[in-house]
């Protein structure tokens, strides 16, 4: 195929072939699939495939794997540059290009896309809104469906199920661990929940970044009508047949309106995601705040007792202070034949110590300083 190089032919049935696994390790691989759901494996250079689907370098540069962009989904005169996470695709009105299909989730995603562009497969309804479409109600096969609509709801379909599975895998580590650590505080279980934290803000950044670009692409009408690549390519000399007819109409704001009960459904399915997140994330911080008033009792504990022993430590230092002045070795003439002064100078030094321990310990209460 001259510039484009090394091709293998895919079985929309197998699903990837051995020859695709062992060729598309490098980041030029890419995957044609046809409007009959049949694949084939193409190592394309940035030249050909700018020249295949028309789009400038710098839609194209959006895919590559080295450079860190951020979900996009852009709508040109004659394709859709998709950018969601692992998926970076080229969809045009009558086929699709993927990069790297052998990449593990990607493969998946290769596979369900064999599945429903393949004639015959589809078999649930998509209904029109009949104002919208000339006044006539319009219900039609998924394979009536314009082509490139097909492969973008794969595409979100792929994105919004893989992210949910994330999701879902978090939560399953996530409340446990968070469970545990309230019941257990060690280092072990802080470290841990730690690392799921981590996770969640990396996932929920990642889930961010597709709500924003479907609520962009939501909110802008013109965007959503450059998706409709059908209308673009049909003109009144070129005949369109059977009910596919009904799929082309004049308006240019008719591919918005098509095209928007897609985009909605997964916007929806995607936000529910990022809700889980976030109800994650604020049982993260409940449990965070938990932790701290659990941390700040132990604390205020750990003061008390450290009130108790300075209070105590103050009471010894006063009976030692008797004990040190009566065994001084200074000569106290009161103190011949009054042996039985010794006893009453221990018992009312332990009293004295005790009334100043109890008056300081009842001062902290009436303070506030130590518990009730």
């Amino acid at each position: 195929m001259g510039r484009e190089g090394y091709v293998v032919p895919v079985d929309p049935q197998m699903g990837l072939s051995v020859g695709l696994k062992k060729k598309a390790a490098g980041s030029r691989s890419w995957i044609l699939l046809d409007s009959l759901g049949e694949g084939t494996v193409l190592d394309l250079d940035k030249y050909a495939i700018m020249n295949r689907v028309h789009i400038h370098a710098r839609d194209l540069r959006i895919l590559d794997p080295l450079l860190s962009y951020p979900s996009t989904i852009l709508g040109r005169e004659k394709a859709i540059v998709l950018n969601l996470e692992h998926i970076k695709a080229i969809i045009t009105a009558d086929e699709v290009l993927l990069r790297d299909p052998s990449e593990e989730h990607v493969i998946p995603v290769v596979q369900e896309l064999q599945r429903r562009l393949c004639p015959g497969n589809a078999a649930h309804k998509v209904q029109g809104d009949g104002k919208e479409l000339g006044g006539h109600e319009v219900e039609a096969t998924e394979d009536e469906f314009p082509f490139e609509f097909r492969a973008l709801e794969v595409a979100l379909d792929s994105i919004c199920n893989f992210l949910a599975a994330r999701t879902t895998e978090l939560e399953t580590a996530a409340y446990p661990a968070l469970d545990e650590l309230t019941s257990k505080i060690s280092s072990r279980n802080l470290d841990r929940v730690r690392k799921l934290k981590s996770a969640m803000t990396r996932l929920t950044a990642r889930v961010q970044k597709v709500r924003d670009e479907l609520e962009q692409l939501l909110d802008d009408d013109d965007d959503m009508s450059d998706l409709y690549l059908s209308r673009k390519m049909a003109t009144p000399a070129s005949p369109v047949s059977g009910s596919a007819a009904a799929w082309f109409p004049s308006s240019p704001t008719v591919g918005s309106k098509i095209s928007r009960p897609v985009e909605q459904a997964y916007f929806m399915q995607i936000d529910g995601t990022l809700n889980k997140l976030t109800t994650l994330r604020e049982y993260i911080d409940d449990t965070e705040d938990y932790i701290n008033i659990q941390l700040d009792n132990h604390r205020n504990q750990l003061i008390q007792l450290e009130l108790f022993l300075s209070s105590g430590t103050v009471c010894l230092s006063l009976y030692s202070l008797v004990a040190g002045i009566f065994g001084m070795n200074i000569p106290y003439t009161w103190m011949d034949n009054h042996g039985y002064l010794f006893k009453w100078v221990v018992i009312l030094t332990g009293i004295l110590c005790a009334v100043v321990f109890v008056v300081v310990i009842s001062y902290a209460r009436y303070k506030g300083l130590v518990g009730s």
